[in-house]
């Protein structure tokens, strides 16, 4: 059999927002090497395009809409941190602020209610299922989340805080002020936001599973997310997010449980939030896989 011909590249690396000339790379085989421009590698971003996404690892050359003598464009990420330490830091604020204001700590409320406790049971229900919440979330960064980019920005880690920290700190005042009133309708309306919350909560957890379980240890390998024996993960069938999905029905569900504004408006805003990381998730599938399914929405079935 016949050998086939091994083909080498010629790369010149450009500044991205320069175009100044920083590297020439000769002989350059099928994956592009990693090299140094004073800056550690995760903080490195080469891109087909100054304003385009950054390359993956894993891209191979002779699959890329280049010729033998390629030009790449490179752009400063920043300093980095981790991604468990970012979601460690964002999740175990709102769950300890939180806490300060059910347990109302001095210098919250009135003197006299220091370290006093809500008279209305949906108040404790509230604190033990946004407890839950931001616990589960801890656990699943610690042992179910498998990330393909081990970094992130620092810069985010500051503007995640601001949003979480400050939305739980917003929502804890009102929920366990002193004047607080319970829900219009109340012991029927408590219970059925409940279920609505718990519901969606054991299926957003379903869905990380099964996310996890698609990609083995150490691997960047992706593939379609299908549905699997837990009845949770069917949505599959409908959506492409089904942990945004369930996400939002957890908060609309505290929502209605407490039916407090500030909640209301944290749900808002994190839909939206949601909506644009669905899509994003959506197109990129749709991109990567021909046989994607074509019922499936980013994150509503049939609607969004």
């Amino acid at each position: 059999t016949a050998r086939k011909a091994v083909v080498f590249f010629e790369v010149e690396i450009l500044d991205a927002k320069t175009k100044d000339k920083l590297c020439f790379l000769d002989k350059v085989g099928k994956i592009l090497p990693s090299f140094s421009l004073h800056w550690y590698p995760a903080r490195q971003s080469i891109r087909l395009d100054p304003k385009g996404k950054s390359l993956k690892d894993e891209d191979v050359l002779q699959h890329l809409p280049v010729g033998t003598t390629a030009t790449f464009y490179f752009r400063d990420l920043g300093a980095q941190i981790s991604w468990v330490t970012v979601f460690l830091t964002e999740y175990a604020g709102p769950l300890l602020i939180y806490l300060m204001f059910y347990f109302r700590v001095p210098f919250i409320y009135a003197p006299k209610y220091d370290f006093t406790t809500s008279k209305h049971w949906v108040v404790h229900l509230a604190c033990m299922c946004h407890s839950f919440h931001y616990v589960k979330r801890l656990l699943e960064t610690l042992f179910v989340h498998r990330f393909s980019h081990g970094t992130m920005p620092l810069r985010n880690i500051f503007k995640n805080c601001t949003y979480y920290w400050g939305f739980a700190a917003w929502m804890a005042y009102y929920i366990n002020h002193p004047l607080y009133t319970p829900p219009t309708y109340g012991e029927q309306q408590i219970r059925l936001a409940l279920t609505v919350f718990l519901f969606c909560q054991i299926g957003n957890f379903s869905i990380h599973i099964a996310l996890r379980n698609l990609r083995p240890p150490g691997s960047k390998t992706r593939k379609i997310p299908y549905p699997t024996k837990n009845p949770f993960t069917w949505i599959f069938l409908l959506v492409s997010c089904p942990n945004y999905t369930y996400e939002l029905g957890s908060w609309l569900g505290f929502t209605l449980m407490t039916q407090c504004l500030p909640v209301a408006f944290f749900t808002l805003v994190g839909f939206i939030q949601m909506t644009v990381w669905a899509k994003g998730k959506h197109r990129s599938y749709l991109k990567e896989f021909r046989d994607y399914p074509t019922l499936r929405s980013p994150i509503l079935p049939f609607i969004l």
